[in-house]
């Protein structure tokens, strides 16, 4: 967070945030850095004690309650969305349901509810960030759509660590945290400027790395998924696909 801080001051200082702000806008600003805050230490959370093939599913369902916030807020939806984001709800249970205790596959099985619910959580949380960052990118420059979840992040996670002395950083993490704190800001800084051709749409596509990363966890990290699992999977992976071509 600290170092997506650090990269959002040169966007800040192109950008600038000098324009005066509205009592509306300002809320946006504020819900839009405590979502992502919560969102990141759920979806952490999740990915702690969970499989990545199945955390990642369940998270990318963020784009299709963006879109539905967006939705809900005005823009159009055809009736085949609707029941794609339905499909999309089947492929999270399936996802989430654990493997029945009498099952045989139950004994190498691991425990999914704990993490599939943090996961949900954090889908939620991102839905709602998604749609806000969405209205800061339509309503103001995209330097205000960088700054809240980085400015947030950085006094309520990474001040407070490192304070506590609690903060600590391995040299072989360091490339990670500064790639991921650069594509962080990089992708939001696009998805802003995309949602001003439409919320709902940007949203649903910009939560297509679900099936990348299911498909990377398995291959690399030699994760197993039951059956109705990896139906679950697909079923998420697809939805979100086709939800994406409708919406387009």
């Amino acid at each position: 967070m600290v170092v997506g801080l650090a990269v959002s001051v040169p966007i800040v200082a192109v950008g600038g945030v000098g324009q005066a702000l509205t009592t509306d806008q300002v809320v946006l600003l504020a819900i839009a850095g405590i979502s992502n805050v919560v969102g990141l230490l759920f979806g952490y959370s999740a990915l702690r004690l969970g499989k990545v093939a199945v955390v990642a599913p369940i998270m990318s369902t963020e784009g299709a309650l963006g879109a539905v916030i967006a939705i809900a807020a005005g823009e159009p939806l055809a009736a085949a969305s609707g029941v794609v984001l339905a499909l999309i709800a089947l492929g999270v249970l399936l996802t989430a349901t654990e493997v029945p205790e009498w099952s045989p596959a139950a004994r190498n099985a691991e425990p999914v509810l704990v993490p599939a619910g943090l996961a949900l959580a954090a889908a939620a949380c991102f839905g709602v960030n998604l749609y806000v960052s969405g209205r800061i990118g339509i309503e103001l420059s995209v330097a205000w759509a960088v700054l809240p979840a980085r400015v947030a992040g950085a006094v309520v996670v990474a001040v407070p660590l490192l304070l506590t002395g609690r903060a600590t950083l391995t040299r072989q993490a360091v490339p990670f945290v500064v790639i991921s704190g650069i594509l962080e800001v990089a992708g939001i800084a696009a998805f802003a400027l995309a949602a001003r051709g439409g919320i709902a749409v940007s949203s649903v596509v910009a939560s297509q790395f679900a099936a990348i990363a299911a498909v990377v966890s398995v291959l690399l990290f030699h994760e197993r998924l039951a059956r109705h699992q990896l139906v679950g999977v697909t079923i998420i992976a697809t939805g979100v696909a086709v939800l994406t071509a409708i919406q387009g």
